[in-house]
């Protein structure tokens, strides 16, 4: 293929270690190598997009750079004989938008390795509202079906619920039977919440502990933590007997202060870790179609809010100051 020109936001770092956002054009010619060329249709926005669109090394080492963990969109050029030009395919994680150009521009370049065709029953859009804050929660989910944590055994606790990961994890524990309470410092999405099936709503003061005690009230089965600091503290100090929280976020701060030993050995609590970069490819389609089916969330996806490129920059400042709800599609046409 000769060398496409397209649109593409450019994250720079200036002389003085500054850095700016602009929406350029660029070449094909410009992407790394790779066994699939794709033409981005829709990408999302998820919180480490904008910690790379602000110059973090943490997550992106090397500038300029294209942001963007997500992508949807449809093979233009193929190597590999797993995929054909015209096929709808989706890619989230690995190395996309982290030091790989991402899904802030309407081509990529990558590892067929990186690529799943799209799921059945979900459109290319539709794929982005979920991305990769869906694929997290839907991991995050069936970590706690795997430690037996059950409808029947009481209410699901899920912090962060107004944010990306948090809303789809309330939306699928609902449509899974769940009695779930949300955790939110917004008040005005208390509704919204409800809407995608939580039992109850509640403010952040539901995982405080002042006095900062080794052990609190059970309260909940298990949970989904996205926010990990204090918050997962407290969480693992209430949950239940032999109860089950996953961890996914560290919004709040990647610290557990004031953590001890005593749930785990006194109530037999489980922690999970969440990772959803680098998940072996293979295991990734049973829960891309369960997001496609029967933990597809209609109120999440009504609920979505599309951009164009040019007007993603305002929403990469509202993820920041933790204003984002519910999840941002950005299309690339």
């Amino acid at each position: 293929m000769s060398n496409q020109q397209f649109t593409a936001m450019q994250v720079s770092e200036s002389a003085d270690g500054k850095y700016q956002r602009a929406i350029i054009q660029r070449g094909t010619d410009e992407l790394p190598a790779g066994e699939l060329l794709i033409r981005v249709r829709y990408s999302s926005l998820n919180f480490k997009d904008a910690l790379s669109a602000t110059g973090n090394k943490g997550v992106t080492r090397n500038y300029p750079h294209t942001p963007g963990i997500d992508a949807a969109g449809v093979v233009e050029a193929s190597e590999s004989s797993d995929f054909k030009a015209g096929d709808e395919v989706i890619v989230t994680g690995f190395d996309l938008g982290m030091d790989t150009a991402g899904g802030f521009g309407q081509y990529i370049r990558i590892p067929a390795g990186w690529a799943l065709q799209k799921p059945e029953g979900f459109d290319l859009h539709a794929a982005m509202v979920y991305g990769t804050a869906g694929f997290t929660a839907a991991l995050s989910v069936a970590g706690l079906v795997s430690r037996d944590v059950s409808p029947d055994d009481g209410p699901i606790l899920v912090t962060g619920a107004s944010g990306g990961v948090g809303s789809v994890a309330v939306g699928i524990l609902a449509r899974a039977g769940y009695s779930v309470t949300a955790v939110t410092g917004k008040e005005d999405q208390h509704d919204f919440l409800k809407a995608l099936g939580a039992a109850e709503v509640t403010g952040r003061d539901a995982v405080d502990d002042p006095k900062g005690k080794p052990l609190l009230k059970e309260q909940w089965a298990g949970a989904v933590d996205t926010v990990g600091g204090a918050a997962l503290v407290n969480v693992l100090k209430s949950l239940h007997y032999g109860g089950t929280a996953t961890c996914c976020g560290l919004v709040a701060s990647p610290k557990m202060d004031g953590a001890t030993v005593l749930p785990f050995i006194l109530r037999g609590v489980s922690l999970l870790g969440i990772d959803s970069v680098q998940v072996p490819l293979a295991k990734r389609p049973p829960l891309w179609n369960k997001l496609a089916s029967e933990w597809r969330v209609p109120a999440l996806e009504q609920r979505a809010r599309t951009v164009s490129l040019q007007d993603l920059d305002p929403e990469i400042d509202r993820i920041l100051a933790g204003q984002q709800v519910g999840r941002v599609v950005v299309s690339l046409d």
